[in-house]
């Protein structure tokens, strides 16, 4: 298709013809602009004409979704609306749409056309020889008429013609509305004016259009009608014939409609499919990168906790005698504390933290925190709770499925601040088809339901994103929901939210049956006493390139009477292994530039292969392909948890 472009609206307007097929702008360009010049060339065109506009928009097409829509519609008339961006296939689509609507109207101009030069030739004839005068003495009944008109008649110039053979040869169908129109000529005054029927020799049917007035003398009595008539058969035959056009056209212009309105309702389908294909992929890619983000931010906060929690140990144990300064210790480890458990919060949603996944009695698990959540939801919550027997075990960390669960009962709590009830409940269910994420098998499902004020679905889609509280400033980080999503997805389950404005939320935490034989039913809770194995000092090389955080940790082990060498990167903790005498433990960070703990790990138990090996960093789960064997402690720990692993490795003499 040729084009032609306009640098602004008053030369698109001045550029405007009947051979225009079919017209593009902008949204933009008429959205501010004086619309008056462009309406009254719209106004303008011929009645054939009805040029198509297709305006290119930043929002929906129709009213209903861009109310400035309205205006164009009622400005450009015949306009189809496509949003930007657009597909190239679609654009063309209803471009050619546009074009062969314009080519109906050019064929409808043809027929036009021809229909009015057929009508001229008529009046042309009609004028030159086919209308006839004709004359009617009242007094006598005489009646003359021209040659013309009685050829209107079917009879020749010579023939006689009375009024009475006038009146012989109307149609008797017409004949009495003829004489009734006479008379109140007649009587009245009116004009005569009437369409009728005749009846020729040769019996063949024929159209009269008669006209007349009464001629009066002075006195106002009536002398004559004076008229004139003509054969209007083949008029009325043309009308008949382009009634019948305009029909057909009718028929086809409706059919031409339903067919846009149709393509029209597919593609806004096509853009509402591709709006919300778009909207969950913008979704899933923002979720990504709050996680990934998250993770980071996570990783770097627990090394900065560590310098902060292993100093503020050491100090503790300087100041015994001082009891105003153990207070104020005591009250900066519960801050670094809290700091702690914000970024294993942070890590969950991120599913970076560590996970001690094993077979899980749920039942058992929920029984024994009813005292725990009771006091957490205060007197003025009911918590009523539903776990059947037998149920078998999930596969989960039985440590953040009760975090999880604390969360949820205080979420409750806070959705009802005049109190309520909180339903906690216990089933299973068998998924037979995979749906999202879950894969086929079984499940239980933890639902924890309130009677608070519930979510709008606005709010209920936002609600499993990090920092969103609908609480107010200061009375939650937002993390919870988020921490719980992240929980489920790493144990290969599901957080599923229902909410109704006014009538509460039920939150299902679905959690995939174990598959292992559990050496003991029930909540693994174990752990060492204090102390654990004390085998004696150790010589142990201490590896990481953060030297506030190595600084805090040799003194922590120097503190439990170890021989410590440090280093700063793999390459200079290299050197030192090599180095006489052996060492009994390497404690290394993961994640350092150069080369990372896993790497050093790889060396040196390539090189000693008897060597314990412990890596501590931010990030508990070591990175997909990491194979070796080797013992993890997350970062931040305490002094204690550090001398139980160091213990527990160095005892048994094993590596991982």
């Amino acid at each position: 298709m040729r084009s032609l472009t306009a640098d602004s609206l008053s030369d698109f307007v001045a550029s405007l013809d009947d051979s225009i097929g079919f017209a593009v702008v902008t949204e933009d360009a008429l959205r501010f602009a004086d619309l008056k010049p462009l309406s009254a060339w719209i106004e303008a065109q011929p009645s054939w004409s009805d040029l198509p506009f297709l305006v290119l928009t930043n929002r929906g097409g129709g009213p209903e979704r861009n109310p400035a829509a309205a205006r164009l519609l009622e400005v450009l008339g015949n306009v189809s609306f496509l949003e930007r961006p657009f597909h190239a296939t679609t654009f063309v689509s209803i471009a050619r749409s546009a074009l062969r609507g314009r080519r109906r109207q050019y064929e409808a101009r043809l027929r036009i056309q021809e229909l009015n030069d057929g009508e001229r030739r008529l009046q042309t004839a009609m004028e030159a020889g086919r209308l006839g005068a004709w004359e009617r003495d009242l007094a006598t009944g005489t009646l003359t008429l021209s040659p013309t008109c009685k050829a209107i008649f079917g009879r020749s110039p010579e023939d006689a013609f009375s009024y009475a053979e006038l009146i012989g040869c109307i149609h008797p169908d017409d004949l009495e509305r003829v004489q009734a129109a006479t008379a109140a000529t007649l009587e009245t005054g009116v004009d005569y004016a009437i369409e009728y029927r005749t009846i020729w020799k040769d019996g063949s049917v024929h159209w009269v259009e008669a006209r007349a007035q009464v001629s009066r003398d002075r006195t106002g009595k009536p002398l004559k009608m004076v008229g004139v008539s003509a054969d209007i058969t083949a008029r009325l035959e043309a009308e008949e014939h382009q009634r019948l056009l305009n029909e057909i056209l009718e028929a086809r212009v409706a059919e031409r409609t339903r067919e846009l309105e149709e393509a029209h309702r597919t593609v806004m389908a096509e853009v509402a499919q591709r709006e919300r294909a778009e909207e969950q992929l913008r979704q899933s890619q923002k979720m990504e990168a709050i996680g990934q983000l998250t993770g980071g931010v996570a990783h770097d906060f627990n090394n900065l906790l560590m310098a902060v929690l292993a100093n503020l140990e050491l100090l503790r144990k300087h100041v015994s005698d001082d009891v105003k300064a153990r207070r104020l210790i005591d009250g900066a480890l519960q801050g670094a504390r809290r700091g702690a458990s914000l970024t294993q919060r942070l890590l969950a949603f991120a599913r970076r933290q560590e996970l001690q996944v094993g077979p899980v009695d749920l039942g058992r698990l929920v029984i024994g925190m009813e005292e725990l959540l009771q006091r957490s939801v205060g007197s003025s919550v009911v918590i009523d709770t539903a776990v059947p027997d037998h149920l078998p075990l999930v596969s989960a960390d039985a440590n953040q499925v009760e975090l999880a669960l604390l969360n949820l009962a205080v979420n409750a709590r806070d959705a009802m601040p005049d109190g309520g009830r909180i339903r906690i409940r216990l089933h299973e269910v068998e998924l037979r088809d995979a749906a999202g994420h879950l894969a086929c098998g079984r499940y239980l499902v933890l639902s924890v339901a309130d009677e608070g004020h519930g979510m709008d679905e606005a709010t209920l889609q936002k609600a499993v994103e990090p920092f969103f509280s609908t609480k107010e400033l200061g009375k939650g980080t937002g993390l919870g929901l988020s921490m719980i999503h992240g929980l489920a997805l790493q144990l290969k389950g599901d957080l599923r939210l229902k909410s109704t404005p006014g009538k509460g939320t039920t939150a299902e935490l679905l959690i995939p049956v174990s598959t292992a034989i559990a050496a003991e039913a029930g909540i693994e809770t174990a752990v060492a006493g204090e102390g654990g194995l004390r085998s004696g000092p150790k010589r142990i090389l201490l590896v990481d390139d953060d030297v506030l955080i190595a600084m805090s940790s040799v003194d922590m082990l120097l503190d439990l009477g170890h021989d410590v060498v440090e280093a700063h990167s793999g390459q200079q903790a290299l050197s030192c292994l090599a180095d006489a005498p052996p060492f009994d433990l390497l404690i290394t960070d993961y994640s350092m530039p150069g080369m990372t703990g896993g790497e050093l790990a790889a060396i040196a138990r390539a090189r000693h292969p008897k060597l314990p090996i412990l890596i501590a960093s931010g990030y508990a789960e070591l990175p997909a392909g990491t194979t070796l064997d080797v013992a993890r402690l997350p970062k931040p720990y305490t002094q204690d948890q550090l001398a139980l692993e160091i213990d527990r490795l160095t005892a048994s003499g094993a590596g991982g």
